[in-house]
């Protein structure tokens, strides 16, 4: 059984993650049964509408609960993550250049969850400059968070090559920061031609690969939970039935050994037990 109190930290992705993508889901599917309606803020020849294009008519609200929610819950993911090291309770922060790299992530973290919030409120139809500068604030800020997770993530495989789990998460983060910079200078590109429908489908794309990104940290988070278990075990001696049984039979196989070996007999070996 998991500890409740280290299961709440890995679960922070998770809401982050389902608040992100159902989002994004509610938005696309209201604009299709809608008929797939042109706003005002689309351009004459553009025929798919952007996410902002979506948030900043009837769906505003639920733009902005599900951007504080979903970049609030993240930034609570980093800074759990941050603690749980410092704690020990995942593998810990082997210098000061490791703890440096942490705290420049949460900052820029910060920045992505600040321009996100603030762009869903200041709608691309009243205010597109600001919504565009915020937009870029988003991207860049998530985007260089990424990297420094990344720099962290890589030191501290050096000094913990025993957990794969911090090679598998470098690599997903170094996947997600490579292909956001593509998709971003294609969406950037394409954002300031006519090509505004293809530009479109790229902000879709770039907005649910975000959300296997978020997904990464319940894989960093999880081995907390998994750890306390551990430690909680030791304490309490709790051992599992299986392993006590286990213990038991070759116990009592050393037991009858050195009796048989005491009255000249052959000593049996244990019998094999399924497990």
């Amino acid at each position: 059984m998991i500890s409740l109190k280290y299961a709440s930290f890995w679960i922070l992705p998770l809401i982050s993650a389902g608040t992100w993508l159902g989002m994004l889901l509610a938005m696309f599917i209201v604009w299709e049964t809608q008929g797939s309606p042109h706003y005002v803020s689309m351009e004459s020849n553009q025929s798919i509408a952007y996410i902002s294009d979506i948030g900043a008519q009837g769906l505003q609200p639920l733009f902005i609960a599900g951007s504080c929610v979903t970049t609030i819950s993240l930034d609570l993911s980093f800074a759990a993550e941050r603690w749980l090291r410092h704690t020990g309770r995942l593998a810990k922060n082997m210098g000061m250049a490791e703890k440096i790299l942490s705290g420049f992530s949460i900052i820029f973290a910060i920045a992505g969850t600040c321009g996100l919030i603030l762009l869903s409120i200041f709608d691309t139809v009243s205010h597109p400059r600001l919504h565009d500068g915020f937009l870029l604030l988003f991207i860049g800020g998530y985007l260089l968070s990424a990297i420094f997770v990344c720099a962290e993530y890589q030191r501290l495989g050096m000094h913990f090559r025993q957990h794969r789990v911090l090679r598998a998460s470098f690599w997903m983060k170094l996947f997600f920061i490579i292909v956001e910079v593509l998709l971003a200078a294609v969406f950037v590109g394409t954002s300031f031609t006519t090509h505004r429908s293809i530009a479109a489908v790229f902000e879709w794309i770039i907005a649910v690969i975000f959300t296997f990104y978020v997904l990464t940290f319940f894989v960093d988070l999880l081995p907390a939970s998994q750890n306390h278990q551990k430690t909680t075990d030791l304490e309490t001696g709790h051992v599992d039935r299986a392993t006590m049984a286990h213990q038991n039979v070759y116990a009592v196989s050393g037991m009858e050994a050195s009796a048989g070996a005491a009255n000249g007999q052959q000593p049996k070996p244990p019998m094999a037990q399924n497990y």
